[in-house]
């Protein structure tokens, strides 16, 4: 069956506006977390290849989630990777597979998936790790993951009530509003202009900038029993060396991808736990109320496969994409 059934193309213009609300992704996203930490599925270690001097740089991720019945393939290529002058690429593609029929599902571009599976991510580091009765969020950043931050946030964590925006370009401030305003029209938006002393009034700190800012929240800026998540950039490497526990996505992944927060001797402080241990009950982000707690977000390819999945599922039943007989 697997060599004869369609495969159904699926372009970033197919998907850009399917429906699919921050709550449902969140959901999506816990569901394969859940089965990470049950041993459902498998989360195998990606693979790496760099270019001719370093020209580019590319991954390749697979996984199987039992529980959904699905094994997937990820692929990413970034094409010049330091160009700063315009001439960097970057792609991404997800391959589908129904690992009950043996059928292909879909090939999907991968650019919307990430644009909302990691907001999601930080919406349950934080659900995991806030203080309790903490109603305050400072989000760095409104490029993509600032922009869809804050409603995968209040879909996890509804008791935050005073949201705070740092930014410095006009259209990506809108574009907060307005993604803010479309999923939560009587939420309002708190503008800082300065990062450092906002961060001292948030329960929540989440740094989503992009490697240009020259944000750095300090971990002497940050209020006592607070969290903060980094994404992107805005927050040194203190607010690692100073935190009272740390919490990672994947322990193995901080270590590879976040040597930018090593310590003056190139030491990283270690992981005391990891998001799927928490989501399965195994362990605990935050042990007392006073504590600070620094969470690293970074991807793992099953939530890439969880969003996917219900993103492809939907833009099927809208009838999006294009049914190529690949096989015949």
């Amino acid at each position: 069956m697997g060599e004869s059934a369609p495969l159904r193309l699926l372009s970033r213009t197919d998907l850009i506006d399917v429906p699919f609300p921050p709550a449902a992704v969140v959901a999506a996203v816990e569901q394969a977390y859940r089965s990470l930490g049950a041993g459902t599925a498998a989360n195998p270690t990606k693979l790496t290849v760099g270019g001719v001097h370093d020209r580019s740089v590319a991954y390749a991720m697979l996984g199987r989630d039992t529980a959904r019945g699905v094994v997937a393939m990820k692929t990413s290529y970034t094409f010049g990777p330091d160009d700063d002058r315009g001439g960097k690429r970057y792609t991404t593609m997800i391959m589908l597979y129904d690992d009950s029929t043996g059928a292909p599902i879909a090939l999907l571009d991968g650019s919307r998936i990430g644009a909302l599976r990691t907001p999601a991510v930080s919406a349950l580091l934080a659900r995991e790790t806030l203080r309790p009765g903490a109603r305050s969020v400072l989000v760095i950043g409104t490029g993509v993951q600032g922009r869809g931050a804050l409603p995968h946030l209040l879909a996890a964590n509804p008791g935050l009530d005073r949201l705070m925006l740092y930014g410095t370009h006009p259209d990506g401030i809108a574009a907060v509003q307005e993604e803010l305003a479309r999923h939560h029209p009587d939420r309002e938006l708190e503008l800082v202009d300065d990062p450092r002393a906002a961060a001292g009034q948030a329960g929540l700190v989440l740094g989503t900038a992009g490697p240009a800012t020259q944000v750095a929240v300090e971990a002497d800026d940050l209020a006592p029993g607070s969290t903060v998540i980094l994404v992107g950039y805005g927050l040194a490497p203190s607010t690692l060396a100073g935190a009272d526990r740390v919490i990672a996505t994947s322990a193995a992944q901080m270590a590879v991808t976040g040597r930018d927060l090593a310590g003056p001797d190139g030491t990283l402080r270690p992981v005391d736990a990891e998001l799927p241990d928490l989501i399965a009950g195994r362990a605990v982000g935050r042990q007392d109320e006073g504590q600070r707690i620094f969470a690293y977000n970074s991807g793992l390819v099953l939530t890439d496969i969880a969003v996917a999945h219900d993103l492809a599922r939907r833009a099927i039943e809208l009838g999006r994409g294009t049914e190529v007989a690949l096989w015949v």
